[in-house]
């Protein structure tokens, strides 16, 4: 039988749910860890983990498409989709067998059902209540709708779209941020005909514009159709087709359409307010140490308001246990946080875009943007893109983005340039290895220095 108290009860098994209790755990607490699915949450089975290996598999595939360029003999002869879902469920289970494994080696017991807070130390599972001392709500998110459209059909979201054992012919994806620019490069690569229509004026809205403008050039080249400052008027959908209706009375007729716009909070009929805890448009309101109106229960990850991101939950579950045990941790800094697209081709950011700069510190901003076509290895690897510096005042590093292929790779070494608030000449003091993607950093670095070396006029 299992407990009926412990000293933190942990409402959610996503990042930042299990990385609170296994932390936790290890500070010497009991810890309840209650989870209605699987362990692991939406970045492990439907989210992170899933869409890429999606994209891996999509890489692969134009791998094999364009290897003759590389002097290389291939054939490719389609997409076996049914294949590609064996593939990521193989990765998906492993890491999730780990994980479960690594959670009961801790001690903390794990109750499977529908948890719901109904009171300011007790949590309500099937019936059964459970009381803590402390209880962290880590409820994580759904897919976000667009008011008038119905999900069901051939109207998808992201979560039918990881299982799909078809690749459409043609598809329609509703918003560009990053989980539509995501899926329209996976589906491009698997063969598809791909539209994405986007409300705002660009794709990838939440990055600096130069990153956008780079992105659609780029999607334009692999023959994804976007359309920006557009909405969607109407949406009507039968056996054969679904038809999209825009504003500018555009129809778009295809096999498929994915609502790709966004996350919203997972905190309906989870008795939250009801309890007394404060909610915000739906997201759990906190201080900055992630206490919400009840003192003893805290919140972590995409049901407080920020960027959704599963490292983001992971960080705030270490610190909300740190926290509870005294420890006085560091506030999470919202704008350290590296930010990664995984489209072909990917972008990495870090920090304040130039635009926020600017609205920060006046003029006293510098910017350079280092093509990457002076890069051996970006030549090698056939890439193209450019990484951009934003430098604050007295020359700090403030911001960098960056597109390409792999560009995810030097996320780390950015973020420890914003974070360690480093100055951009003595940075570009430090060598890079030749020829890696990382130079092509090195020599943003060296050009906002006044010292360029392979930068172009």
């Amino acid at each position: 039988m299992s407990p009926t108290s412990a000293d933190i009860v942990v409402l959610g098994g996503g990042s930042g749910g299990y990385a609170a209790a296994i932390r936790s755990a290890e500070l010497g607490k009991s810890v309840i860890l209650i989870e209605e699915g699987d362990l692991g949450g939406t970045c492990l089975h439907r989210g992170c983990i899933p869409t890429k290996a999606l994209l891996h598999a999509a890489e692969v595939a134009d791998s094999a498409r364009s290897a003759s360029q590389f002097g290389v003999e291939a054939t490719f002869s389609g997409i076996d989709a049914t294949k590609v879902q064996n593939y990521k469920n193989t990765v998906v289970n492993r890491l999730h067998k780990g994980l479960t494994s690594l959670v009961a080696s801790h001690g903390i017991t794990v109750v499977h059902g529908r948890g719901r807070l109904v009171g300011p130390n007790q949590v309500e599972v099937d019936g059964e209540v459970i009381t803590a001392t402390q209880i962290v709500l880590a409820t994580g998110s759904v897919p976000r709708k667009i008011p008038g459209i119905g999900i069901g059909g051939r109207v998808i979201t992201s979560d039918t779209a990881l299982e799909m054992t078809s690749v459409p012919s043609k598809a329609v994806i509703l918003g560009g941020g990053v989980i539509g620019v995501e899926f329209a490069s996976v589906w491009a690569s698997f063969g598809s005909s791909v539209t994405i229509v986007e409300a705002m004026t660009r794709l990838v809205p939440n990055e600096d514009e130069t990153m956008s403008k780079h992105l659609e050039r780029a999607f334009r080249r692999r023959k994804i159709a976007v359309k920006t400052s557009a909405k969607v008027v109407e949406v009507a959908q039968d056996d054969r087709q679904v038809s999209v209706t825009l504003d500018s009375g555009e129809v778009l007729d295809v096999d498929v359409v994915l609502v790709a716009v966004g996350r919203a909070p997972n905190t309906e009929r989870m008795g939250f307010e009801e309890a007394g805890v404060r909610l915000v448009d739906g997201f759990v309101a906190t201080n900055d140490r992630l206490q919400t109106s009840l003192p003893q229960v805290y919140a972590v990850g995409d049901i407080v308001v920020g960027q959704q991101l599963a490292h983001r939950g992971f960080q705030q579950g270490l610190f909300v246990s740190e926290e509870i045990a005294g420890s006085r941790p560091e506030i999470v800094d919202e704008s350290g946080i590296p930010r990664v697209t995984y489209s072909h081709p990917e972008i990495a950011s870090v920090g304040l875009s130039e635009s926020s700069a600017r609205t920060l510190f006046s003029d006293d901003v510098e910017t350079v943007t280092y093509d990457l076509v002076g890069n051996g290895k970006s030549q090698i690897i056939k890439t193209s893109g450019a990484i951009k510096l934003v430098v604050g005042p007295n020359g700090v590093v403030v911001g960098v983005h960056m597109i390409g292929d792999r560009v995810s790779e030097l996320i780390g070494e950015a973020q420890l340039l914003c974070n360690l608030e480093v100055k951009a000449a003595d940075a570009a003091k430090h060598v890079h290895a030749h020829p890696t993607l990382g130079e092509a950093l090195g020599e943003a670095l060296l050009a906002i220095a006044g010292k360029p070396l392979h930068t172009h006029s």
